[in-house]
């Protein structure tokens, strides 16, 4: 922190020492009668400033929350694989891992939602259920070569749910970069003292407009917080893949039920 505040200072010095220098050398017929000029363009550029640093931010954080949901539907995906992989199987390990796969998601909509919106972190136990379907599958007998083949695709559709958890824990656990939100405050503190140095005469519309120009800048301060953790907050990404997950695991053992009775 205490490098960067020196680079700051080192870059005003030079703007400083730049203007100056260049005030003796310049031609007469550039200098202006006052400081109007120089006071229209620092605030164009503290404008540009603050425009470009909130682009950037809601870029970074918009592609977060769009990768994050993905691999929530990716993760879904492959649990009803799972699921649909298993129905093959004889009716007690099928009963078993089923019931487990049931279990991790419905786990994941509950209890590890809210974890992960209050810690930005997965849930233990919902670890140890997804390790306990893993293990489920691996102790299917596999003398059977159509059990076998039932189980290479269940450690296929585990794997892939595996690698998206994976991703989901890591999206859980991220925040914007400090030095982003010093240069997003940075630049609040100088487009808000810009309307002081504009020079502006404080009238009742002025201030009306001045107020108006606050909300705009704290709305956008406010977007940015909402979308920088994208399962906690007020844009928070959404469960709806496991739930659709969930039904689909349901409609599965209707219809296994229906194709069992006699005709």
């Amino acid at each position: 922190m205490a490098l960067q505040m020196g680079v700051l200072v080192l870059f005003a010095v030079v703007a400083v020492v730049v203007f100056l220098v260049g005030d003796r050398v310049r031609p007469n017929s550039w200098r202006h009668s006052d400081d109007e000029a120089s006071s229209a363009m620092v605030l164009d550029l503290v404008n540009m400033f603050f425009a470009a640093i909130v682009a950037f931010i809601v870029v970074i954080l918009w592609q977060q929350y769009d990768n994050s949901h993905a691999h929530t539907v990716t993760e879904a995906k492959a649990l009803v694989a799972a699921y649909e992989a298993a129905d093959d199987l004889p009716d007690q390990d099928r009963t078993r891992v089923q019931g487990l796969v049931h279990d991790y998601t419905a786990r994941v909509v509950g209890e590890e939602w809210q974890v992960m919106s209050r810690d930005g972190a997965l849930s233990r136990n919902t670890q140890d259920t997804f390790d306990d379907l893993r293990a489920a599958v691996s102790a299917l007998p596999t003398t059977d070569p159509s059990v076998k083949d039932i189980q290479d695709k269940l450690d296929t559709g585990l794997d892939a749910v595996a690698d998206a958890r994976y991703d989901r824990g890591m999206d859980a656990e991220y925040r914007l970069p400090t030095f982003l939100y010093v240069a997003l405050w940075f630049g609040t503190g100088m487009l808000l003292l810009g309307t002081v140095f504009s020079g502006v005469v404080v009238t009742k519309r002025s201030v009306i407009m001045t107020g108006l120009f606050g909300v705009v800048v704290g709305a956008v301060i406010l977007a940015v917080y909402q979308l920088d953790r994208p399962f906690a907050g007020g844009n928070t990404v959404s469960k709806d893949a496991y739930e659709l997950a969930l039904s689909r695991f349901e409609h599965i053992v209707s219809g296994a039920s229906s194709s069992a009775l006699p005709r």
